[in-house]
């Protein structure tokens, strides 16, 4: 079995890499092959590339929003899998927050067009990288309120 953070940091670099290092080859060219339609249909390694060099706007124009929304859950998803296929988060509830943070980022990409942060459009990419902040603290402040409730009940 393979250490679950790698596993984790793996699915990081690219979804279905971390499935890949557990093994699980059919479901690592899953998670790659969606990750590349959905890439592709959204427009997201132009919607990147505009956002790095501060055309806001443009990014916003060229992306489809339709598949955009996908990938927050895809990415998100493949990270959870990974990781729990590697004997991680083994503790109830420890989806909590992986599922979050795809929440957060997924309303943060539906904002995205028109959210401002002191007077700056954000778009497409940086809204949403910011939304994984609250998710993460939110997914995990969730866990550990049910862990406690559980470990109260026992």
């Amino acid at each position: 079995m393979t250490n679950p953070k790698e596993a984790l940091f793996w699915s990081i670099a690219f979804p279905g890499f971390g499935q890949f290092n557990n093994g699980k080859y059919l479901k690592g060219l899953l998670f790659i092959t969606l990750e590349i339609i959905v890439n592709v249909k959204a427009h997201f390694n132009e919607i990147i590339r505009l956002s790095f060099n501060g055309e806001i706007e443009n990014a916003i124009a060229q992306a489809n929003y339709q598949w955009l929304m996908f990938y927050p859950c895809l990415y998100l998803f493949a990270m959870w899998d990974s990781f729990r296929d590697a004997g991680g988060g083994t503790e109830r509830h420890s989806f909590f927050p992986f599922v979050m943070t795809a929440y957060f980022v997924t309303v943060g990409c539906i904002y995205s067009s028109s959210f401002k942060l002191f007077g700056t459009l954000l778009g497409p990419v940086w809204l949403p990288i910011l939304c994984v902040i609250p998710g993460l603290i939110v997914g995990t402040a969730i866990r550990i309120i049910l862990q406690k409730r559980v470990r109260q009940e026992s």
